[in-house]
């Protein structure tokens, strides 16, 4: 009777240990469904502008002199006198070489010694044809030269240009006389004038050169790669976001951004993008007013419906 009576007991206070164990878990379930419920994601928030963007494209541009002149000896002899170096800058007449023929080396003042009415040098005097830059010096003083042989290259400073290398499917974006923005190396800005198109296109890269006129008061070396601004398009007083606020799926086909919808929820907003300036994306729609708020940080991943906390 004793045994049955504990038994009893034993079974009674088990059961009461099993209830309490499951309140105690219901009750941990729920408070961590409310956890969740209340979980907040903090994030920063920003509003659309009303600016000016541009989409553009920087292409490289090569500053090369076009014209170049020759200078050639004309007549076989030895030179006897250089009066330019390489680099040096030359204006159109100005003397560059003298030669004394092979001829008058060798026969020397006897001529002048037989008669001496007879006023004979055999020394000729080579003189710049254009104004520009000694680029290079093909022969040094005491060299033997033929007629017609290459003495030095003038760089002539009235064909210098840079040559933009434009691929052939963004030629529908430049036209004839339009003003290009150059940048040079070191952040100097030059304005380039789109002066004329090569005939011919590159085979493999399928370029055409494009020729850009500058007018600048300064010397500017050969082969120095600018950056030239291609504009594609530019619109006006266009609302716009920074690009973090704007959010796609994986192959980029819908963009959406997350609006607040009051202080503490946010909601997924699908938006069609327009041009890419900058940092900053054009949104075409939907129209947003300006006291509206968007997420800029913290919006990755987040549901259609979401709970933000607002963080400076």
């Amino acid at each position: 009777m004793i045994a049955k009576y504990s038994g009893r007991r034993l079974l009674i206070l088990a059961c009461s240990i099993i209830a309490l164990g499951s309140c105690s878990s219901n009750k941990k379930a729920d408070d961590d469904d409310s956890a969740k419920v209340d979980a907040q994601t903090p994030v920063t928030v920003t509003t659309v502008d009303q600016n000016t963007l541009t989409d553009y494209i920087d292409l490289n541009a090569t500053s090369v002199f076009l014209q170049k002149n020759y200078v050639k000896a004309n007549a076989n002899g030895y030179i006897i006198k250089v009066s330019v170096q390489q680099g040096q800058e030359v204006n159109d007449g100005q003397l560059l070489f003298e030669i004394k023929t092979k001829e008058a080396q060798a026969i020397g003042n006897s001529i002048s010694v037989l008669d001496t009415t007879l006023k004979f040098s055999g020394i000729n005097k080579i003189r710049s044809a254009k104004n520009g830059y000694i680029s290079q010096m093909n022969h040094q003083l005491g060299d033997y030269v033929q007629d017609g042989e290459a003495l030095a290259t003038i760089s002539d400073r009235s064909s210098f240009v840079f040559l933009l290398q434009l691929p052939y499917e963004l030629r529908r974006y430049i036209n004839l006389n339009e003003s290009i923005k150059l940048t040079l190396p070191g952040g100097q800005n030059l304005d380039g004038k789109v002066s004329s198109f090569m005939p011919t296109v590159d085979t493999v890269a399928q370029t055409q050169a494009v020729v850009l006129k500058v007018s600048s008061g300064q010397q500017i070396p050969e082969n120095l790669v600018a950056k030239a601004r291609i504009v594609k398009s530019a619109k006006n007083n266009t609302q716009s976001l920074p690009k973090d606020a704007v959010l796609s799926n994986e192959t980029q086909t819908e963009f959406w951004v997350m609006k607040l919808i009051n202080p503490t929820t946010a909601v997924k907003i699908p938006i069609t993008r327009g041009i890419e300036s900058g940092d900053r994306i054009e949104v075409i729609s939907p129209k947003f007013q300006a006291q509206d708020k968007i997420i800029v940080t913290g919006n990755y991943g987040l549901p259609d419906t979401a709970k933000i906390k607002i963080v400076q």
